[in-house]
């Protein structure tokens, strides 16, 4: 004689009923098993028990939907019954449904994840050590790259002929003339902040035409250099990362190698010499262009006049303030050309890849542009330049 044992059938779209025929626990099972359901299911199936029961049956006939959820949910049902030693059957499952229950049931045998507890101070320094370790071994890379390009730079030298002229215009175009008109932009209105900001703390002390000085220093010696190379590496140091990687996803790269070409001489060298030519120009027109933003500034707030200007602009200057900035420029190009071909040559072949190395490749540029200021800042303080 069968015997309800529980039934859980409220309104909601999932049910299941347990009965009790002998020895056997039969379980029925009902409308909706899909993830909006698994919660309410989840706490009634963890509380069934099997009592004095030897077999289990699970019948299915009554499913009307289920998903990965679902059938998780039964199997894991079936599992815990099984490890009370007891007989276990999952019957009347619809057509439709059984591939679902068989990859499930197949897919998910590996045995549950355990957390174990980790000092949070001992996990800090791990992360610490493998970053710290992790920096080592790009910038050992980075090095070998660098010997690598600097032989290969020798070589060319020798034989100028293997430099490519028509690929090399082409950078210089890509990265010179098509970077005037934001950086034009920017370092104008860095010129105007900061004829602004040094004439308003400059007021207080009625000295408001040492704001040319202030420009004349700031500009020429680093703001102007600084900002030419920052906007390079975000515009030309992210574009050759990207698209040395989209050439090597598509097996590009290989085929030059194939075909007994040097990638070093294609595609890395016309790059570095383009930009290293390109950024003092640059450098150049940002401290143009600051100087007039400055000028326009101090004109309208302060009322300086051009002529003025110019007189106390060439007053605040030393032999040294212009090529400060220039003679940084090319090291400064070098370092961003060099970090964005390394990481475009990195790039393993998917897309994903191509995004992480790019955004590598500007933070290390910027990075390592900002240190060797910090060094060319040092070594000019040392020289009493």
């Amino acid at each position: 004689m069968a015997i309800s044992i529980a039934s859980h059938r409220p309104d909601a779209a999932a049910w299941y009923d347990t009965k009790r025929d002998g020895k056997l626990l039969r379980i029925a099972l009902g409308g909706h098993w899909v993830l909006a359901e698994a919660r309410r299911l989840d706490q009634g199936l963890r509380a069934l028990a099997a009592q004095d029961c030897q077999r289990v049956e699970l019948d299915c006939g009554a499913l009307e939907q289920l998903d990965t959820v679902g059938a998780w949910l039964l199997l894991r049902t079936q599992r815990s019954f099984e490890a009370q030693r007891l007989s276990v059957a999952i019957v009347n499952v619809p057509e439709t449904f059984r591939p679902l229950v068989h990859t499930v049931d197949h897919e998910c045998t590996a045995p549950p994840v355990e957390v174990t507890y980790r000092n949070p101070l001992i996990r800090l320094l791990e992360r610490i050590g493998r970053g710290v370790f992790g920096m080592g071994h790009w910038g050992y890379e980075l090095l070998e790259f660098f010997g690598g390009v600097a032989y290969e730079t020798v070589a060319t030298i020798v034989q100028p002929r293997r430099l490519r002229g028509a690929a090399l215009i082409h950078q210089i175009d890509e990265t010179g003339l098509n970077a005037l008109p934001i950086l034009g932009l920017l370092s104008f209105l860095i010129g105007v902040v900061f004829a602004f900001q040094g004439a308003d703390q400059l007021r207080r002390f009625g000295a408001e035409v040492f704001t040319v000085n202030l420009l004349a220093v700031s500009i020429l010696r680093e703001i102007g250099g600084l900002m030419a190379a920052i906007i390079v590496a975000g515009r030309s140091g992210s574009a050759f990362t990207a698209q040395i990687g989209t050439m090597k996803v598509n097996e590009e790269i290989d085929a030059l190698e194939t075909l007994g070409m040097n990638t070093v001489e294609v595609l890395v060298l016309p790059r570095v010499i383009g930009l290293i030519i390109a950024l003092p120009l640059l450098t150049f027109y940002a401290n143009v262009m600051g100087l007039t933003g400055g000028a326009i500034m101090s004109y309208f707030d302060l009322g300086i006049t051009l002529p003025a200007f110019m007189r106390q602009l060439r007053g605040a200057m030393t032999d040294w303030t212009f090529w400060v900035g220039i003679i940084k420029a090319p090291v400064f190009a070098f370092i961003i050309a060099l970090v964005g071909c390394f990481e475009g040559l990195k790039v393993e072949r998917n897309a994903g890849s191509v995004g992480r190395m790019t955004t590598q490749s500007v933070v290390a540029s910027i990075f390592l542009v900002i240190i060797a200021d910090a060094m060319f800042s040092v070594l000019f303080d040392l020289l009493d330049i």
